[in-house]
């Protein structure tokens, strides 16, 4: 018996009759590829880490979301705090003051919107970067976070090349509700 594998080669299988045993032979052909090149200096996950570490809250009731996320972020000298509900993010944020805040949208207690009108209200939370990391991404949810005071909206899984665009930027936040499109 012969047959085709998918990417070339044989399949052969042999065998004496009842109660001998078979033998089946695979054949693959070799494969010759470069070898990967190392990461050009300058380019790649680091080179877009911010000059500098910022302090960084990550609210969303999945909490290996959150704790992963978190931990992305602390291996590249961030400094950060986890909430599992909105109403826990508050209550971080007013002891942590963050200079970002990544907020779900949909958690329990106060949704992410609510988080980010009362993170608005306080004279620090005006500067404060707000970046809605959500699984709704609709139009209409993009204006209702802008609505709430979301600088930036990022729907998941997180595009962890725009997340990195908006910790590079270097200029404060420029109040609530703008905007920028980034998510790729």
């Amino acid at each position: 018996m012969k047959g085709q594998p998918l990417r070339g080669g044989d399949v052969t299988a042999f065998s004496q009759g009842g109660g001998s045993g078979s033998e089946f032979v695979l054949r693959l052909p070799i494969l010759i590829e470069a070898a990967p090149q190392p990461p050009v200096p300058g380019s790649g996950l680091l080179a877009s880490t911010p000059p500098r570490a910022r302090r960084i809250l990550v609210a969303d009731d999945n909490e290996d979301a959150a704790t992963t996320l978190a931990q992305l972020l602390d291996v590249l000298g961030h400094q950060t705090r986890i909430a599992f509900d909105g109403e826990a993010a508050v209550e971080a944020a007013l002891a942590f003051r963050p200079d970002l805040a990544l907020l779900d949208i949909g958690m329990p207690r106060l949704n992410g919107y609510a988080v980010a009108r009362k993170l608005r209200e306080q004279p620090w939370g005006t500067s404060m970067v707000l970046v809605a990391l959500t699984g709704w991404g609709q139009e209409d949810d993009r204006r209702q976070s802008g609505a709430a005071g979301f600088d930036h909206h990022l729907v998941k899984p997180v595009d962890f090349d725009a997340l990195l665009q908006i910790l590079g930027e270097t200029a404060a936040a420029p109040g609530p509700g703008r905007q920028d499109e980034v998510d790729l």
